[in-house]
């Protein structure tokens, strides 16, 4: 299991790329990709060995509207994982709730949401990204 990003919610991924472009330089920085399981579109800017997930509503029933509509911030942490039934598997033993399963995200990668229900931590919200299969 390794970091892949932090998602960040956004009203808009292009007001936003110009913004942290005046306080940061990126490696490389993705087209806006729609997803269309979760109603968003994704752009990801790399900095070092992980990156940042923009990400922006594309309907009034997304799952972020509400988030985005007030000003959006950190959403979630991502980590990329070899297995990720094995991965969901093992954290709902240990009392995290799934909340999605498994779907189809960007690049055709399978994706699924949990909340690890911790306490003393505030950044229960984890996303799975399955590793890229090799044809």
């Amino acid at each position: 299991m390794k970091l892949h990003h932090i998602g960040v919610v956004v009203p808009n991924i292009q007001d936003s790329i110009g913004e942290l472009k005046k306080y940061m330089s990126f490696q490389s920085t993705s087209l806006p990709t729609p997803v269309g399981s979760q109603k968003v579109n994704v752009c990801l800017l790399k900095i070092g060995e992980s990156f940042l997930e923009l990400i922006e509503p594309t309907s009034r029933d997304s799952p972020i509207m509400e988030f985005a509509s007030s000003g959006g911030g950190i959403h979630h942490l991502c980590f990329e994982v070899e297995d990720i039934q094995k991965e969901l598997d093992n954290m709902a033993r240990k009392g995290a709730t799934v909340l999605v399963k498994p779907v189809k995200g960007f690049d055709e990668r399978r994706i699924a949401f949990v909340d690890l229900n911790m306490k003393n931590t505030k950044c229960g919200l984890v996303e799975l990204l399955e590793t890229k299969k090799s044809v």
